[in-house]
């Protein structure tokens, strides 16, 4: 009770304030998306995502000793694939030669320590651009299912740490799980996309990869709601994180972020296994653009969200504010 209790005592000033700070960032709190293209020595700016680039492999080499360097342990990669090697099937996601698995081999050669979460999902190999197999003009669980298997192993023989479903499937957890044992990877983790939302937030990222819903010659979904969340929904959410864990999941993830920390808090509360944060393009590009105007500051913003993000319960943070976060955070 006022006078006794002054909370203003706790706030005089900044070294009182670190002392009772609830949260604390590092970067070792991140992962850091990266988009891999063919080629050599190029890379080229996603003109919706300022400072993010689709690289090749030999500079996307580089870019992870820099990260690895500055204290950032993980990675979620992605490949932007040429369109002679998309079909409906899906089938470039599991070729050993493939971008995918050859980044990963490169990676793991040149930085092993660092932790490589491959994305598992058939969008960026879709003619369609759909995260699964078409039939019957509707994504095809169990036969996605079945190639998500297929690609999750190649991850695995290639020398992943985890492998990131962001799919969506019904099932594909188990499936995945009992795959990689029956390959005999069974130290091979999955940290699942378990409430992944139909967003309008993932603009920039479908830009990046060319991997939205695309018109075609034969029925197909308009979007993803058939199989991603609707963002109206919040148990559905806990439901969703639960069911992967009891299907093997060793870590959860809730995407979007910002706009998603209450999924997060009951997450977190509800799950007994690390919960990851996509703090995505969107996001990203929305403090890119107001800073440029000079509407917001840049730095401030950008950590102020990544420390509620962590604040609401998140273990692990993917954003592509990594790097300018962790050279913050460093000096």
């Amino acid at each position: 009770m006022f006078p006794i209790h002054r909370g203003r005592r706790l706030r005089v000033n900044e070294s009182i304030r670190s002392l009772v700070r609830e949260t604390s960032l590092s970067p070792a709190d991140f992962m850091f998306p990266m988009f891999i293209m063919e080629g050599e020595n190029t890379k080229v700016e996603i003109p919706s995502m300022p400072g993010i680039f689709r690289r090749t492999l030999d500079l996307t080499v580089e870019e992870v000793k820099e990260l690895f360097a500055l204290g950032i342990r993980a990675v979620n990669i992605y490949v932007k694939v040429s369109d002679d090697l998309k079909d409906n099937t899906g089938k470039e996601a599991w070729n050993d030669n493939g971008l995918m698995q050859r980044a990963i081999r490169a990676i793991k050669a040149a930085c092993p320590e660092m932790i490589i979460m491959p994305d598992v999902a058939l969008d960026p190999y879709s003619i369609y651009g759909h995260d699964g197999i078409i039939e019957k003009g509707d994504v095809a669980n169990d036969a996605t299912n079945d190639a998500l298997v297929k690609m999750a192993v190649s991850h695995a023989q290639a020398g992943a740490d985890f492998v990131a479903p962001s799919d969506m499937m019904d099932g594909r957890v188990l499936r995945l799980r009992q795959g990689l044992d029956a390959a005999g990877f069974h130290n091979v983790g999955i940290m699942s996309y378990s409430a992944k939302y139909a967003s309008a937030f993932y603009g920039p990222f479908r830009d990046a990869l060319d991997s939205a819903p695309k018109d075609a010659d034969v029925e197909v979904p308009k979007d993803k709601k058939t199989y991603q969340m609707d963002y109206a929904n919040r148990i559905e959410a806990v439901k969703e994180a639960l069911w992967d864990v009891e299907e093997g999941a060793d870590m959860v993830m809730v995407k979007p972020g910002i706009a998603y920390l209450d999924i997060v808090r009951e997450v977190k509360n509800a799950v007994d296994v690390p919960v990851t944060v996509f703090h995505v393009s969107g996001e990203y590009a929305m403090i890119k653009a107001a800073s440029e105007r000079g509407w917001l500051d840049h730095d401030k913003i950008m950590m102020e969200q990544l420390m509620c993000i962590k604040r609401a319960g998140a273990s692990l943070i993917s954003t592509y504010f990594a790097k300018e976060a962790a050279i913050l955070l460093n000096k």
